[in-house]
């Protein structure tokens, strides 16, 4: 299975490409669209669409793995990333990508098995289990790589696909 894990933003949007055996990730790429604030927000949306547009066709992903989108305290700001993860999310409907979200807290437990881990200390995971020699940067790009990793570890892999399909099999015979 290839997964595009996406770290949502409008200023720099993190993408990581992951192929899982249902054991084993091997890194495929990974890097950051980035746009400038200088461009109007409108072309800045744009710019995402079209460079999701490009990573999507170079790499062919099965599914997409994206960070659910939580409000701290700018609203303002989380409005406008909201705006450019549904351009991400268009491209990625438009391209019959599948789309699986995770919290942060998700991440987390996936990446390290502890839900109040630090940010570094899910970054250090993430680089461990692809065997990188070093942290992604920027930030935002080992974060969608720990993203693509969450998918794997949790409730999307194919594995728990095929596990759901079977309670529900078993709950149609009960009926």
């Amino acid at each position: 299975m290839r997964i595009l894990g996406i770290d949502p933003g409008y200023a720099i949007i993190g993408w990581g490409v992951l192929d899982f055996d249902n054991v084993h990730f091997s890194v495929v790429k990974y890097g950051a669209i980035t746009t400038s604030p200088d461009t109007t927000f409108d072309k800045r949306l744009d710019e995402i669409y079209g460079d999701m547009n490009i990573v999507i066709d170079k790499f062919r992903p099965d599914c997409m793995s994206v960070e659910k989108l939580y409000f701290n305290s700018n609203i303002t700001t989380g409005i406008d990333v909201a705006q450019a993860r549904g351009v991400i999310i268009l491209s990625a409907v438009q391209h019959n990508v599948k789309i699986y979200e995770y919290t942060p807290l998700q991440v987390k437990v996936a990446v390290t098995g502890y839900g109040r881990a630090e940010k570094h200390q899910v970054q250090e995971m993430t680089r461990n289990i692809l065997g990188l020699k070093s942290i992604p940067k920027p930030d935002d790009t080992a974060d969608a790589l720990a993203l693509a990793i969450t998918h794997g570890h949790t409730g999307g892999s194919r594995l728990s696909e095929i596990m759901r399909g079977n309670e529900l099999t078993q709950l149609n015979k009960k009926r």
